[in-house]
């Protein structure tokens, strides 16, 4: 495929639990990418793309738990390859988390619009970039601090925002978990907070997911908002 560098090496660790595919058009910047990811214990990069087509048709292909999402790309950019990705079922289990040098509101509304789980600067630190990978895969999506006070204004103020939502069918354990992630807190973290166990915070989110009809943690943060159960910074 034009545009596409699959990796064929061999991972320093065998059968690692979380697959990533690296989309950029910039050779150079998937191949520094790569090396960063592999170095990281448990990842390993399994593909890499230059074009969105290429990146659509690698993932149905590889399968990745992770695909690190370029925006402007030629041959259909990060944001459409995205949509095409996240709405494959085939591919329910992948996630997309959205690598830009741009901040531009457009670019992250559209992207989370496209079902991406998280949004992350490229000025990043390189330990930011294996943290946001592996908390995507974990299902905690992520969104730059930089932009997020943003990206709630616009969903609940901007043009077509959604009605208010009520909380009115969360208990209040599910109401303290819901805080929480809408203030940006990991399982993990939560799980410190509230003195429960990670196994019980990804139940009651998995809860949460279910009766606020959420696609994913993204999701749950516009809906912490939207109710008035957390406040924007």
């Amino acid at each position: 495929m034009t545009g596409t560098d699959l990796d064929t090496s061999t991972s320093s660790t065998a059968n690692p639990a979380l697959r990533v595919l690296v989309v950029d058009d910039q050779p150079l910047l998937r191949h520094s990418l790569t090396l960063l990811i592999d170095a990281a214990p448990g990842i390993s990069v399994v593909g890499q793309a230059g074009t969105g087509r290429d990146a659509v048709a690698l993932s149905r292909d590889l399968a990745p738990d992770v695909v690190l999402m370029d925006i402007r790309m030629p041959g259909g950019d990060g944001i459409e390859a995205t949509r095409s990705i996240t709405a494959d079922p085939d591919q329910a289990r992948t996630r997309v988390l959205v690598l830009s040098m741009f901040e531009l509101d457009e670019y992250v509304h559209a992207a989370l619009r496209a079902g991406a789980s998280g949004f992350l600067l490229k000025d990043a630190h390189p330990d930011q970039l294996v943290d946001a990978i592996r908390r995507t895969h974990a299902g905690e999506s992520l969104l730059a601090p930089s932009i997020l006070t943003r990206v709630v204004e616009h969903f609940l103020h901007g043009p077509g925002a959604a009605p208010a939502r009520g909380l009115d069918g969360l208990t209040e354990r599910e109401t303290e978990v819901l805080a929480l992630v809408a203030r940006g807190l990991s399982n993990a973290e939560i799980a410190a907070a509230l003195t429960i166990s990670v196994k019980t915070v990804k139940t009651h989110i998995g809860n949460l997911l279910a009766k606020l009809a959420a696609r994913d943690r993204a999701q749950l943060v516009i809906a912490a908002y939207d109710s008035g159960l957390v406040t924007p910074p």
